[in-house]
């Protein structure tokens, strides 16, 4: 490199082209959209502000459902996948090898089937017919006399897509986190146990968790990107955008739904600018808490 300083660059052509083409032009296009009153059909017109005020002012399915739902889902499934994923990580770790292996496939499996596992396995559990496994669980314990339509339920949608969304929230970030306690020098863990260590819990404090932020913040992204991303679960369990009575919808089935059944473009593009700009705050957090200090 010192010799020859224009070779790493040339390694570095195909990522950045990549990057700029599908990550940096299409935000720059959402964003410049969003200033716009746009079809899809007709030449996009300038309308400054316009979407952004309509989404706080105007828009009373967004602040009235969307966004509670969405802050709802996020809080509960964002922390709560986030801890099962170091919890579960650091259980794993302390077993053998072929144990390990096997847990860590069955754990991390869920986050790549999880659109096959929602048609098969949750939406046969949740089934609003007397054949779905809870209902016929529940009228054969005399719990309910009748069938509940679970999944076309207001009452019970959310709570049934946080479910479905901890239960695949083992992704990369999960490998991660297992990657880097099982990289943890064991060194650290006997000079731990001279100056005072005594347990598995206090060794995860003070010298696991310290080692490893790069990997927690990099779960800790990967969390937040993958939740607030998440509105495939409200859609495919309730089988229709919007969902049934905007109670499973998110923001992203809020974009689905402007962008591509009303087609009102401009609109949706700015709602997608809302929620860049959300989950960049939340990662910025993330990254100051678990920033390596000099």
């Amino acid at each position: 490199m010192r010799t020859d300083r224009k070779s790493p660059f040339f390694f570095l052509i195909p990522y950045v082209a990549l990057f700029t083409v599908f990550i940096i032009l299409p935000i720059l296009v959402a964003i410049g959209l969003s200033f716009t009153n746009f079809d899809a059909v007709q030449t996009p017109s300038f309308v400054g502000f316009k979407n952004y005020i309509n989404v706080i002012t105007q828009d009373s399915i967004f602040m009235q459902y969307v966004l509670p739902n969405t802050i709802t889902y996020a809080l509960v499934v964002g922390p709560g996948g986030y801890a099962l994923s170091f919890l579960l990580a650091w259980a794993i770790a302390q077993l053998t090898r072929v144990p390990r292996i096997v847990l860590t496939l069955i754990l991390y499996s869920p986050s790549l089937t999880s659109g096959t596992a929602m048609a098969v396995l949750w939406k046969i559990i949740f089934s609003g017919d007397s054949m779905g496994y809870l209902n016929a669980f529940l009228i054969k314990g005399g719990i309910i006399n009748q069938p509940i339509t679970w999944l076309t339920s207001a009452e019970f949608l959310l709570p049934i897509m946080i479910i479905v969304g901890l239960w695949s929230s083992m992704g990369v970030g999960f490998l991660a986190i297992l990657a880097g306690i099982m990289n943890t020098n064991d060194e650290l863990y006997e000079a731990g146990a001279i100056d005072g260590i005594k347990n598995r819990f206090q060794e995860m404090i003070y010298i696991t968790v310290p080692t490893m932020k790069s990997q927690m913040l990099f779960a800790a992204v990967m969390a937040i990107v993958g939740t607030f991303n998440n509105g495939a679960i409200g859609v495919a369990l309730s089988g229709s955008n919007p969902t049934p009575g905007y109670a499973g919808q998110l923001i992203v089935n809020h974009i689905d739904d402007y962008g591509f059944i009303r087609y009102e473009m401009g609109y949706a593009a700015a709602c997608s600018v809302v929620l860049l700009i959300i989950i960049a705050f939340f990662s910025k957090v993330f990254s100051n808490l678990f920033a390596e200090k000099e």
